[in-house]
């Protein structure tokens, strides 16, 4: 099978995480993808841990890419460069706003070189307003998104998440954005700018916060392992572990308290409904932490899974990568590198019945294909 963007050419001008996830996901979905880098490369490069040398950061969010090196600012690079632009589809850019305009290379001159190219910009705050020219990353839009400010304990300073969300979330914004754009030209045969930012795709994922704001007018207050519209809906401690369970929903909840042998939870005046048992979590969850505790995650697991109440252990990441849902669902392959050799990498997530995804080859090494893409075009 062939891919679903098969026959599309990406120019990958980004660095760092947000722009080179969205150009990973064109190419996992069938797109040929090539990474332009300064003759100097990503700084990412330089992100520990490495194998050979190689990144692995760098080398897992840039598969599915063929390298090039080019430096823009030099001539001779930048009509190579050009001969690219008039063979792609989409080219991918996160420089701060308006630095492609000073390299020459900006909408307006990609547009009357070709007309059918769509351009994907990720920046810090966006392409306008009083914030544009500032840099962004992850730790300080996770701050001023205020996603910081409802993470973490009640009573404690504000929290980092530490997974870099505003990155990735910003990346699957503008694979959103180019893919409705690509679609978009097949009714006019042109090509548009897509933009989103770090900040704005941060902002957009506090879906219950942003609810609960304008409903109220209320900051949201922080609710530690709680969570906002359902109850119990959070993280418990049991004998050998922690387990999660989702049982906000009423039929869920009546099984939980029999399953815990406190039926009479159910009926409870401040228990009855999901809406009074978020106005009383913390009194509920005391009551099932209490019932948890006596037994293994492995017990109530088999127990939760018998009366069908979703819940999962918490595990760590040598677990995950080692579970049968994972093995079973292909989240675990391997790639031949060229100078790290045979290396482990996560799966594609997205599954097709009539279009191949996959990772059909290893992060180039910088410059690694260097001839074959600057010889082709001089």
């Amino acid at each position: 099978m062939a891919g679903a963007l098969d026959g599309l050419v990406v120019l990958d001008l980004t660095t760092h995480l947000s722009g080179p996830f969205c150009g990973m996901q064109l190419g996992d979905l069938g797109a040929d993808v090539i990474k332009v880098e300064s003759p100097q490369g990503d700084s990412m490069r330089g992100a520990p841990p490495f194998v050979e040398g190689e990144s692995a950061p760098f080398m897992l969010w840039n598969r599915n890419k063929r390298g090039v090196r080019l430096d823009l600012k030099d001539a001779a690079d930048l009509e190579i460069f050009w001969g690219l632009v008039d063979q792609a589809d989409v080219m991918l850019e996160n420089f701060r706003p308006g630095v492609i305009d000073k390299l020459g290379i900006g909408w307006k001159a990609l547009h009357a070189r070709n007309p059918r190219l769509v351009l994907g910009s990720i920046s810090g705050f966006g392409q306008t307003g009083p914030y544009a020219r500032r840099g962004g990353f992850d730790l300080v839009i996770q701050a001023m998104s205020g996603l910081m400010s409802v993470t973490g304990p009640k009573d404690g300073p504000p929290y980092r998440i530490p997974l870099a969300i505003s990155d990735v979330g910003a990346g699957l914004y503008l694979t959103i954005a180019v893919l409705a754009a690509l679609q978009a030209r097949q009714k006019t045969g042109q090509g548009q700018w897509v933009e989103t930012s770090l900040l704005e795709a941060t902002v957009s994922l506090g879906a219950y916060e942003a609810a609960n704001y304008f409903a109220t007018g209320k900051r949201p207050e922080k609710l530690g392992q709680g969570h906002r519209g359902s109850s119990p809906y959070q993280v418990f401690q049991t004998a050998d572990g922690w387990l999660t369970i989702g049982a906000a929903q009423q039929n869920f909840f009546r099984r939980l308290c029999e399953m815990i042998g406190k039926p009479d939870l159910a009926d409870d005046p401040r228990f009855k409904t999901n809406a009074l048992r978020v106005r009383n979590n913390d009194a509920i969850v005391a009551i099932l932490q209490t019932e948890l505790a006596k037994r293994t995650t492995a017990e109530w697991m088999t127990a939760l899974e018998a009366e069908g109440i979703p819940a999962g252990p918490v595990l760590h990441h040598d677990e995950v990568f080692a579970d049968p849902q994972m093995l079973a669902r292909d989240m675990v392959v391997e790639v031949e590198h060229a100078r790290a050799g045979r290396q482990k990498t996560l799966g594609v997530p997205i599954k097709m019945s009539a279009s191949k995804t996959g990772v059909r080859r290893a992060a180039p090494t910088l410059g690694q294909h260097d001839g074959e893409l600057k010889k082709r075009r001089r």
